[in-house]
């Protein structure tokens, strides 16, 4: 074959430090506009992205080029520095591989975070998504 043909949908989540809700409500377009930009600029897409004042959610689709550790880590480390000298990031990330015909499904997902974390804190529904996907953990460790 000639070609690289390839299709990777990835949902992507990280918190802020501590989970702090330090992520101002009026501000969170311009990030989700902001890391549209970064991942534009990095050679990957932006589909979707939502969260609330302590964590994003984030669809990417990536290309065979551009390896998950580095775009989330030109997300988070331009962002980080975008928003401010105060703010920063957890340590690590979630990610999860989406089915294409997942994806208008984890959107609407997305952009209802805000509805969502008004029935559930974002701890259960972070480890929900490691359980349901089969990644173990220790509740000690998980989120640092």
């Amino acid at each position: 074959m000639a070609h690289t043909y390839a299709t990777n949908f990835v949902h992507c989540i990280f918190s802020t430090k501590e989970r702090r809700p330090i992520i101002p409500t009026d501000r969170l377009p311009t990030l989700y506009s902001y890391l549209g930009g970064i991942a534009h600029g990095e050679g990957f897409c932006l589909i979707a992205a939502g969260g609330t004042a302590n964590h994003v959610h984030l669809l990417i689709t990536l290309p065979p080029k551009v390896p998950l550790a580095t775009a989330i880590q030109k997300l988070k480390g331009s962002s980080s520095r975008w928003m401010g000298p105060e703010f920063s990031w957890q340590e690590g990330y979630g990610a999860f591989s989406v089915s294409p015909s997942q994806v208008p499904i984890v959107k609407r997902y997305i952009q209802n975070q805000e509805i969502h974390h008004r029935k559930q804190p974002f701890e259960k529904e972070f480890t929900t998504f490691l359980r349901n996907c089969g990644i173990e953990y220790d509740d000690r460790y998980v989120f640092g």
